[in-house]
Formats: C-alpha cells, sequence, structure tokens
C-alpha cells in the first residue's frame, strides 16, 4: 500500500474560476445562496390561499433562515386584499365591549387626528354655547317655568292648610311636613297633649287628609322635575346639535366611503349631549376622571384607538423575537386615579399578531414553546381565524375585577416557524394539530455542492456580506481562502458549507485585523489571522491536554512496538471548539469463553453507539475464528486514562486491532494511529471529524518532541473530507506524517502489525505464517487442552 498523495489531503480553490478582483466589483445576492429546496417551499405555502398552509423552517441556527425569508417576504406582496389599518372606538351603548374599525392602509391615523381636532373644538365651542346669553336665558325660562308651577301648587296647599291651622314647611330638602299651629307657633308635644281628646283627634284627621293632598301634589313635582330634565335635555341636544353638528357632519363628510366611520362619528352626537358634563367640567372628579390619560388631555370617551397604522400598501413582515402571551396577542392597560383602577377602549395595547394581520409573522419555535398559554392561544386564533384580546390575569387567577372585552379582529397571516428538527419531530408526534396548522417544511441544506458556479456564487454571497455588514471588500486570494474554510466546516473537499453565521464571523473578524494593519481591503493574510486568533482563544482546553502528554500525565507511545496496545483517534468538543486527541487503547485476552469484556461499557462510561461498535468487532472475531467451534479466549478491552463518558463507533477499528494484536501476540507499531468503524464484515466504514483527528495526533507528536515517520490510517471513503491544516500538510510534505487508506480490517492490520493476516482456504484454515494462522493455532491448543482437562 501507498500513501495518499499530499495533492489528495486539500482542495484549494482554484484562482482561475474566480474572474475578479475583489468583492467589490460583484453583484451581491438578494437572496441566500443554496436553499433552492426551501425557497421553494416557503414560495409555495405562501401563495398558497388556503388556510393551514403555514410554514416551519427547519435547519440549525446561522443557516441564514431568518435573513432569506426577510429579504424574500420583503421583496413579495400577499395576493389579496392590502393590509389594513385596525381601531378600537367606544361602544356608547355597553362601554365593556369596544367595537373594531377596519381601515384602507393610512386612514387610520388620520381619522384619529381629524377626531382629535374635532374634540379639541368641541371643547371650546360647546362650553362657550352654554355660557351663552341665549342658551342661559331660555334655561333660566325653563327653571323659572318649572319652579313657578312648583312653588303655586305648594303654596295653594300651605293656604289651605293655613286655613284648618296647620302649618306647611319643609324639612329635609326635598321633604315636607304638617304641624299643627297654637296660634302663631307650631305646637309642641307638651301642648298637643294638653288639647282635649276631640281637638287632638280633629286635628290628626285634617292632617291625614292634608297628607294625602301633599302626596299628590309631590308625585306633580317628581312629575314635572322630569318634564323639565327632559325638556332640559332637549335644550341642550339642540344647543349641541347647533354648535356641534356642522362640526362632526364637516369630518363625517370626508369618510361617507366608509360606512362604519359615519356610524361612530353619528353615535358620537348622541352621546356628546348625555355627557356633556365632560366638556362643562360641572363636576370636577367626573371630568378629572375622564381626562386621566397617559398621553393627552382629551375625553378618552371620544378618542380612535388607532390600533395598527400601516404606511403604504406594503405587505407587513413582522419579527416577534419575544413571543410572550402579551407581545403576540396584545393586552388592556389599566389607569390608576386617586386610589381607583380603570380602563377602558383606549388602553388596548396591540400585539405582533395585530401588526402582522395581512402578512407575514416570523417567530422562533423553541421561544413560542417556552411562554405559558402561547401555543394553545395561537392554535385557537389559527383556527379561528380571528385575534381576540383576553386578560390573561383572569385566567391565571380568581379574581372578579370587571375587564373589557373587546371586539375581535378578523385574522388573516401566514406564520412562520424557525426551529431544529427536533422540536419539528416532537411536534409532529405529540400534536396532532401541528400538521394541519404548518402543512409545508421549508427544509434548509447544511451544504451546498462546490464547482467552478457555486464558487462564483458563494463569491457574490461574501459580497453580499460585505455590503450588508459594511465590512471591507475582500481580494480574490482572501475568497479563496473563505470558500477553503468553507469546505472544511462542510467537512468534504467538493462541498462548502451554508453556514451563513459562520462565515460572516470569519469577515467580521478578518475586517477587524485589516483595519487594525490599516489596509483597504481584506486580504489571505488577514483571513489567516482571523483563522488562527480564533483557533487560539478557544484552544486553552486542548493545549492543556497537549501539555499532559508532554510531562507524562497522559500516558501515549508514538515510537516502537506493543501487543495489545495501539493510539486509537477521539474528537473532543467543549463549547463550540472542537479538536482531536489520541487515546490509548489497549486490550488482553485470557483463558475464558469467546466474550468481549468492555470495561466502558461495564462501568457505564459507554454511550449506546460505542457499545454498538464492540459489539460489531465481537461478531467479526466470532466469524473469523469461531465458526467451528467456540472461542477459547476472551479479551478485555479498555480505553486507558478514560475518565468520562466516550460515544461513537469511530474507534472500533483501533479496539478491533488491539484486540487481534493480543490474540496473536504480535505488538503494532506505535507510531501509528488509526480511526475507523467495523461492519460485520471487516469493511471500514467512514467516520467524522477527521480532520481533528489528524492534526490532534500530529500536535500530540509535536508536544512529545517526536515528529518522525508518523503514520494515520484513515477509511478510504473519507479521503474525500480531507481538508488538513497547513501545518500538518507541511508535515507530510517532508515526509514526517503519512497518511494510509484503508479499505478492511486486514489491510490496516497489515500496516500496523506487519504481517499479512492471511487467506482461508477451503477448508477455513489459515497459513501457519499468517497473522490469523497464529491465532488459529492458538486457538486450537487451547481448544485441545480443554479437551484433554475434561
Amino acid at each position: 500500500m501507498k500513501p495518499l498523495n499530499p495533492r489528495r489531503l486539500y482542495k484549494a480553490c482554484v484562482l482561475k474560476e474566480l474572474p475578479f478582483a475583489s468583492t467589490r466589483a460583484l453583484e451581491p445576492l438578494n437572496e441566500i445562496v443554496g436553499q433552492d429546496r426551501a425557497r421553494a417551499a416557503v414560495r409555495f405555502a405562501l401563495s398558497m390561499p388556503h388556510g393551514g398552509y403555514n410554514v416551519y423552517a427547519v435547519g440549525r441556527n446561522g443557516l441564514g433562515k431568518r435573513t432569506m425569508l426577510l429579504r424574500y417576504l420583503r421583496l413579495t406582496s400577499r395576493e389579496g386584499d392590502p393590509a389594513s389599518d385596525w381601531c378600537y372606538v367606544a361602544n356608547y351603548d355597553d362601554p365593556r365591549y369596544p367595537r373594531v374599525l377596519r381601515l384602507p392602509a393610512g386612514l387610520g391615523e388620520k381619522l384619529r387626528q381629524d377626531v382629535d381636532r374635532l374634540v379639541s373644538r368641541l371643547m371650546k365651542v360647546i362650553p362657550q354655547a352654554f355660557d351663552s346669553d341665549t342658551f342661559q336665558a331660555r334655561a333660566d325660562e325653563l327653571k323659572q317655568y318649572y319652579a313657578s308651577r312648583q312653588e303655586k301648587a305648594l303654596n295653594e296647599l300651605a293656604e289651605e292648610a293655613r286655613k284648618k291651622h296647620v302649618d306647611l314647611s319643609m324639612s329635609t330638602p326635598g321633604g315636607y311636613r304638617l304641624t299643627a299651629m297654637n296660634g302663631e307657633e307650631p305646637h309642641t308635644n307638651e301642648s298637643f297633649s294638653e288639647l282635649p281628646q276631640e281637638q287632638r283627634e280633629a286635628f290628626e284627621e285634617t292632617i291625614r287628609v292634608l297628607e294625602k293632598k301633599l302626596r299628590r301634589v309631590m308625585r306633580k313635582l317628581a312629575s314635572w322635575e322630569e318634564e323639565h330634565a327632559e325638556k332640559q335635555q332637549a335644550l341642550n341636544q339642540e344647543t349641541v346639535d347647533h354648535v356641534a353638528e356642522h362640526l362632526i357632519d364637516e369630518v363625517s363628510e370626508r369618510y361617507q366611503a366608509h360606512k362604519a366611520i359615519t356610524e361612530h362619528l353619528e353615535a358620537m352626537k348622541s352621546d356628546i349631549a348625555e355627557n356633556l358634563d365632560i366638556f362643562l367640567e360641572d363636576s370636577e372628579d367626573k371630568a378629572a376622571f375622564a381626562y386621566a390619560a397617559l398621553e393627552h388631555r382629551l375625553p378618552r370617551r371620544y378618542r380612535i384607538n388607532v390600533l395598527v397604522s400601516r404606511e403604504g400598501k406594503e405587505t407587513p413582515v413582522v419579527v416577534e423575537d419575544n413571543p410572550t402571551y402579551h407581545n403576540l396577542f396584545g393586552y388592556i392597560e389599566n389607569v390608576t386615579y386617586k386610589g381607583t383602577v380603570f380602563t377602558d377602549f383606549s388602553l388596548i395595547r396591540p400585539g405582533s399578531l395585530h401588526r402582522a394581520n395581512g402578512g407575514y409573522l416570523l417567530m422562533d419555535a423553541i421561544k413560542v414553546l417556552e411562554h405559558h398559554f402561547v401555543w394553545d392561544a395561537l392554535k385557537r386564533a389559527m383556527r379561528s381565524n380571528e385575534i381576540s384580546i383576553h386578560s390573561l390575569e383572569r385566567e391565571l387567577t380568581l379574581s372578579g375585577t370587571i375587564s373589557l372585552e373587546p371586539q375581535a379582529i378578523p385574522l388573516n397571516v401566514k406564520i412562520v416557524l424557525f426551529g431544529d428538527r427536533e422540536t419539528w419531530l416532537l411536534l409532529q408526534d405529540y400534536d396532532p394539530e401541528f400538521a394541519e396548522l404548518f402543512r409545508v417544511t421549508a427544509d434548509f441544506e447544511n451544504d451546498m455542492p462546490r464547482n467552478s458556479e457555486s464558487q462564483l456564487l458563494y463569491a457574490k454571497f461574501i459580497a453580499s456580506l460585505c455590503h450588508e455588514k459594511d465590512l471591507l471588500h475582500c481580494e480574490r486570494r482572501a475568497v479563496a481562502r473563505i470558500i477553503e474554510y468553507s469546505a472544511r466546516l462542510a467537512e468534504h473537499q467538493d462541498r462548502l458549507s451554508l453556514h451563513a453565521a459562520d462565515i460572516a464571523n470569519i469577515l467580521r473578524e478578518s475586517d477587524y485585523w485589516a483595519r487594525e494593519e490599516g489596509a483597504r481591503k481584506v486580504t489571505v493574510e488577514h483571513v489567516q489571522k482571523a483563522l488562527s486568533s480564533a483557533d487560539y482563544r478557544s484552544a486553552r482546553i486542548r493545549d492543556q491536554f497537549l501539555r499532559g502528554f508532554a510531562d507524562g500525565s497522559t500516558l501515549l507511545s508514538v515510537s516502537g512496538r506493543t501487543v495489545g496496545q495501539v493510539n486509537g483517534l477521539s474528537v473532543l468538543s467543549t463549547g463550540g471548539y472542537e479538536f482531536g486527541l489520541p487515546n490509548r487503547i489497549t486490550a488482553t485476552c485470557q483463558y475464558g469463553e469467546g466474550d468481549v469484556v468492555h470495561i466502558e461499557r461495564d462501568v457505564k462510561l459507554s454511550g449506546s453507539i460505542h457499545s454498538k461498535g464492540v459489539m460489531i468487532l465481537s461478531a467479526w472475531l466470532t466469524s473469523r475464528f469461531a465458526r467451528r467451534q467456540p472461542m477459547s479466549l476472551s479479551a478485555t478491552l479498555t480505553f486507558e486514562q478514560s475518565y468520562a463518558e466516550i460515544d461513537g463507533d469511530s474507534a472500533s477499528l483501533a479496539e478491533l486491532c488491539a484486540i487481534v494484536s493480543a490474540l496473536a501476540e504480535v505488538p503494532i507499531n506505535q507510531n501509528m494511529a488509526v480511526t475507523g468503524a467495523v461492519s460485520q464484515f471487516g469493511a471500514v466504514q467512514p467516520v467524522g471529524g477527521l480532520n481533528e483527528k489528524i492534526e490532534g495526533f500530529h500536535d500530540t507528536c509535536q508536544a512529545l518532541g517526536d515528529t518522525g515517520n508518523k503514520v494515520v490510517l484513515l477509511p478510504a471513503a473519507n479521503v474525500q473530507n480531507l481538508m488538513l491544516d497547513t501545518r500538518v500538510l507541511e508535515a507530510v510534505s517532508r515526509g514526517e506524517l503519512m497518511l494510509y487508506a484503508v479499505r478492511n480490517v486486514e489491510e490496516a492490520l497489515s500496516l500496523l502489525l506487519g504481517m499479512k493476516p492471511g487467506t482461508a482456504d477451503r477448508r477455513g484454515r489459515y497459513p501457519a505464517d499468517s497473522l490469523y494462522g497464529r491465532i488459529a493455532r492458538r486457538l486450537e491448543k487451547l481448544s485441545r487442552a480443554q479437551h484433554d482437562e475434561k
């Protein structure tokens, strides 16, 4: 076998395929590159006029889901009715149920201003009209007329009583008393009791008759007071109509095309006459209560509460970053005045659903699910196609506080949820309504093919990031380095990562280093410095491990030969930073029943995938050496100096080689490291994190001061994933490190143990001088010894 050619370890970007000098010469993209599938799904969902075609955007964070959708939605107009303005106004018949007005875009704010001006003028002209001589004369005349009638009726009764020696006097406001007279003075209790019995009875009879007449007079007075109030109200209405009708009609004429507005203005005209104290301030407390608003000194009763106001005819696109119940569905504020808590329609506040009505609402799925009551309320609104503002406090407490119940607003919105695949699967499995309400899934790709066309498209994507984030433009070699970095992120030479957040970060950091040097554009040196700086900032844990190898606290051999001991490769992750390190894997054999004792699994430090890998290699051993009779040897396998849980099957090949070495008692070359998974038939399968593993082995050898003649065995299927760092490529070019691609266990054993495994003949026997032959002879001896003992 030959080591891999250095040209296969890194796919550099060909500068000829980038026909530009700088990204300044490229036209920025208006959409996210490489997401054709997701774009088609979004276009389909947003074009669907039927209900339930909302979108769930699936993908990792940082893929540009939100950016792509915002760019697309802002360039797309929804078909059908344009977005409207929404206003709440007072319901003069029942204030608990405010009415809603739906108006064309931009008209709501205009109506509010017109009504505010109208009310401001009414606040001036109505008091003037009621203070005028004409009104005062008519009101006094009306008052005097009824006062004279009242006085005449009472005087007639008083005169009749006086003739019968009885006095009619006022005891309390609105109350009268009949008293027997003793000359010019009323009788006292003592004087009345001294009267003869006949005279006392005569007085009592007279007073009973007069009391009946007094009650009839009082009924007349009450009737006259009602009549006076009605005529006073008619006078007030006439006065208000005289001064206010033409002002209200003037506003009403501007909105003749909108029946709801004209009806509200008519109702407002009637209500003003019934609530003149608001304008006349006859009751200071009541007037102050009417003005107790948070914004203006205008009677809130006649204001227009513009819930949503549009500017132009653009389709609304709303992103709700904090989808709490109130932020999403709106709420009703309260005002405290002189210890009294009250509310009305003018204190209704909108939510994101109101602002997005007629357009699009974008939210993070996890944040929606985190807040109590939001998910159920959102589904309820989507099913009913209306937004109802309810007091959440009433649902959470037993309080009997009276609140408003505003009229529901028709809902016409397309909702887009962003989330990962796990959340999407949970909703699919546990919420039967989810599939009906979110019928379209926009599945975002993690990477895209790498070719000359896609590289140029990627360069335009980089240019768009530079424009959008006001960064220095990149020269061609810098773009090429970023494209190579993208392939490294994708872990494939022929793929490019679509993780826009990572590319944006490296552009920002490259821009920083370029500006630090006073450069006018980003060069490849700035990009490389940004990558090196980011690696240095995050590599403290890695360097700590390397110091452990250097000082001998972590044992590892990179030279010599040892039986049952191999250098495996693993990947460690610390808060988003991944790095590779070698691990010493050892195996021992002893008399037994052919099983493999996996120490990590027995002490519960092994993940399920790693345990599966050990069981697969056990099956391989059995298929090779226990076809006709059970194995008489058992193997014990472990990761040395491993104190945390391990998982993954990428160490299966190394573990298998260690067991075979222990079975055959043939030493393994310690200058080699190996990674790869194994199938039951001995095929070496690809694994992840290959670049980090190889670089980790190289860094460890450097820390140990032994860098010459080192070898890494990797699955042949993983060669396309190699995008190694420059320091490793330089070591390969100097001959210090060689990489071998193996397809099966036999190729790996040949390199690691320096002995051919051998091929079985027709009878299943291996050549005596082969690796498998040594194992077979050892097993036969143990089997015969076991048989002789029996």
